[in-house]
């Protein structure tokens, strides 16, 4: 019944079936929902809201999709460290990426004004690209934990 010849998970041409490939899996994965609820964002947020919400949309857009990647980033690189430099590196991109964020936030809200980007806009997209991004990163890893064996 189960012919492991046959099995796609052991196909070459599987993306997940390479264990050296998981992160660019994770990220494909992650993005792509990603990209699609993006775009419907950009879409209601100009329909809605005119330029300013097609402006609040393509921010929110950037800046989730910038900090998840750099997230991913930092784990590829660290995949083969020690546990404690591991936890140090991600410890510190977290702190860095928190503080970016705070001053890339105080500077949009202090240099432009809300006919420019509309702030509404700006956060639920933001909040439905957090949600949608993790929820393809934990699918994809879902995937990749059966296809990578790992232990449980």
């Amino acid at each position: 019944m189960n012919d492991p010849e046959n099995d796609p998970k052991n196909d070459p041409k599987n993306e997940m079936s390479n264990k050296n490939n998981w992160q660019s899996t994770l990220w494909k994965r992650a993005l792509l929902p990603s990209l699609f609820v993006s775009s419907l964002a950009l879409i209601l947020g100009s329909l809605l809201k005119g330029s300013a919400g097609l402006w609040g949309a393509l921010l929110a857009t950037f800046t989730v999709l910038i900090f998840f990647s750099v997230h991913l980033g930092v784990a590829s690189l660290t995949r083969k460290m020690d546990p404690a430099s591991t936890m140090a590196l991600a410890m510190l991109s977290y702190l860095l990426k928190i503080t970016f964020m705070a001053l890339f936030l105080v500077l949009v809200t202090r240099l432009t004004s809300p006919e420019t980007i509309d702030r509404t806009v700006f956060g639920a997209t933001s909040i439905v690209l957090i949600f949608t991004w993790l929820a393809g990163e934990i699918r994809a890893f879902l995937k990749l934990r059966s296809v990578l064996d790992v232990e449980q």
